[in-house]
């Protein structure tokens, strides 16, 4: 026969307490006691191995102290480092994370959103662009959950938001390649594209009105596949929105035998691990993913514990990192 499970009136009769007061003091609001009933109440726990039962505690303090997190692809090692930083934050202020990667399917992302709000998650960090404002609307706002979008999706002045300065990168990017005697150039990006990798574009563009696009999607396996439309190019410089892209490109036109930066400058863009691993190591527009994601638990949470608060929306810098992978036009 199974042990009965401890409960929190065991720990009420043991320490000669009310359940109230254990209930209280369990909560974090040992100040209203003596210190002669704390330490009673917490030698009973210890001495019982009682642990307080998670859904009875979230109907007392109704809180979860969860937060779901909606990711578009966990693959990308992007997101991996944004989740680290999402992660770190999180911890601290002792609320766990749950994580929904949608695999680049928008159909799913909703469903996720709807399920994580049935489940009672405090709040909502949305790193993804399918997830239209009216959905988040209808599923989020009706209910009244704190959430924040991040880094893909314009917050329209509708919630708090991290970005990070997209447009600069964009002309970062141009300029280096300018810089360097390139005029015949290429942007690589997804067609159907985010907020924040349009706004690269933009960038870009501002240096390179006429500058040739070719769409590719945000992974290796897609940027090796681009490389066969780049052959079919005049070009001597390629900006490529993720170094994703970049790794896979450098794959591509390795196979057609063409060599880096002999035959084509590259710049990349995020500065995740794998760029300064790779030869040459590219040459990459570098923003601050772990702090971005710092950045969105910490804006989050104080939304949760402020919900009246004015929006906030927080722009993070980006910089150029210069590499082996471009090199000056001969």
């Amino acid at each position: 026969m199974a042990n009965k499970k401890v409960t929190i009136r065991d720990v009420a009769k043991q320490s000669g307490v009310s359940i109230a007061t254990v209930s209280q003091i369990l909560n974090n609001n040992q100040e209203k006691f003596s210190p002669k009933t704390v330490a009673k109440v917490m030698e009973a726990k210890e001495s019982l191995n009682y642990e307080p039962d998670y859904f009875a505690r979230r109907m007392i303090m109704k809180k979860s102290k969860t937060i779901g997190v909606l990711l578009p692809d966990i693959t990308n090692p992007f997101f991996s480092m944004l989740l680290s930083g999402i992660e770190k934050s999180l911890y601290q202020e002792k609320y766990v994370m749950m994580l929904c990667n949608a695999d680049l399917d928008a159909t799913r992302e909703m469903e996720y959103l709807e399920e994580l709000s049935r489940r009672g998650v405090d709040g909502f960090i949305i790193a993804t662009s399918a997830i239209s404002n009216q959905m988040i609307n209808e599923t989020l706002r009706k209910k009244a959950l704190p959430f924040i979008v991040l880094d893909q999706k314009k917050a329209e002045g509708f919630s708090d938001a991290v970005l990070t300065e997209d447009y600069l990168g964009g002309q970062l990017a141009a300029e280096h390649l300018a810089n360097l005697g390139h005029q015949k150039v290429a942007i690589l990006m997804p067609e159907e594209a985010s907020m924040n990798i349009r706004t690269r574009l933009a960038g870009f563009q501002s240096i390179f009105p006429e500058a040739r696009i070719i769409y590719s999607e945000l992974s290796k396996v897609a940027g090796r596949d681009a490389a066969r439309r780049v052959l079919e190019e005049d070009l001597t410089g390629i900006f490529t929105t993720s170094d994703e892209i970049a790794i896979g490109l450098y794959l591509g036109l390795k196979e057609a035998g063409k060599k880096i930066p002999r035959d084509y400058s590259i710049v990349g863009y995020d500065n995740t691990e794998m760029s300064e691993f790779v030869t040459p190591p590219l040459t990459t527009v570098a923003q601050p993913i772990f702090e971005l994601g710092q950045q969105a638990a910490e804006l989050l949470l104080e939304r949760i514990e402020y919900p009246e608060k004015k929006w906030e929306e927080k722009t993070l810098p980006v910089h150029l990192i210069t590499r082996l992978s471009t090199a000056p036009l001969k």
